[in-house]
């Protein structure tokens, strides 16, 4: 397991280098002077303009800006962002907590609902319970996140006032948000538990496990959606991905302090670094998220075996 790991480790670094060579040439093929930005229009003078340039590194090669980047960033250095001339790293390190405890939010609540769903639906085959939840599911699907978003803000908030319209923190500020980028990813997980619990439910196994007299609930739970987890794990991993991408648009819209809405603010203020910084983590956690999927494969199922 643990080579197998490293190797996936090591197949991602080309990867990782092309993303960092990606989000490099952002900062030059973006129109606009970094250095024009860090001082401001108002500020600016010939000389102190090209003494900025030249303490940024810009009035150097391409290709040495990019290895000085690099090293940069090999050494926990992304650069300072343009905006307060703050370390990158350390701007996301305080935004980075309130995203992650948005993301995991939303992930258990599409988990429950998506899962409650696809199971319903699938012991409901053919019925209207079935067509109910895959309707729902169809809907949830169909719905963008920024309109997911103002529909529970206008009923939870201004016509029940029961959650704040703002997530200014603590609990009641979590549940909109977590509710409307849980109930996206509720409903592509519902649509893969269902298919996959339909194959399963079909196979000899179960039946036997039925034969035996074992419980209804037993069977469902330990026999049948055990199984039915493999592909179902994959798109876990890639939904968490897109949570972490839908986080932009839900931390603007609901006002949380979290990485998504200083993405926004960022490219507003033209603060190139911070998107670098921003893009190149977002990056590294696909991969990573990408290898604790293959790695939580055996854990479910104990005939996969890494080499």
């Amino acid at each position: 397991m643990l080579r197998y790991i490293g190797n996936r480790l090591l197949a991602a670094i080309p990867t990782v280098l092309l993303v960092t060579v990606l989000v490099f040439l952002m900062l030059h093929l973006i129109p606009g002077d970094p250095a024009e930005i860090f001082l401001g229009e108002n500020f600016s003078t010939p000389e102190l303009l090209a003494q900025v340039r030249a303490d940024m590194g810009l009035d150097r090669p391409l290709h040495v800006q990019y290895l000085s980047y690099l090293g940069g960033v090999l050494q926990g250095d992304f650069g300072r962002s343009l905006n307060n001339n703050r370390p990158v790293l350390d701007e996301i390190a305080a935004r980075l907590p309130t995203t992650i405890e948005l993301t995991v939010a939303a992930m258990a609540v599409g988990v429950l609902l998506g899962f409650s769903l696809g199971i319903i639906s699938a012991l409901g085959h053919n019925t209207w319970v079935d067509t109910l939840a895959m309707a729902l599911a169809l809907l949830g699907v169909s719905m963008p996140i920024f309109w997911m978003s103002l529909l529970l803000i206008f009923f939870f908030s201004v016509r029940l006032n029961w959650f704040p319209a703002l997530s200014t923190g603590g609990l009641q500020g979590l549940v909109l948000p977590a509710l409307a980028l849980g109930l996206l990813s509720s409903s592509t997980l519902a649509r893969m538990v269902r298919s996959s619990m339909l194959d399963v439910l079909n196979q000899d196994y179960v039946r036997t496990a039925r034969s035996k007299g074992l419980r209804e609930r037993t069977v469902v739970l330990r026999h049948a959606l055990k199984n039915a987890l493999i592909p179902t794990i994959t798109v876990l991993g890639l939904q968490f991905g897109q949570l972490l991408g839908g986080a932009v648009i839900t931390e603007t819209i609901f006002a949380r302090q979290g990485i998504g809405r200083l993405y926004v603010e960022s490219i507003l203020r033209k603060d190139f670094t911070m998107v670098q910084g921003l893009t190149l983590l977002i990056a590294i956690a696909y991969v990573l998220i990408n290898l604790a999927v293959d790695v939580a494969y055996a854990a479910v199922d104990p005939r996969i075996q890494y080499e």
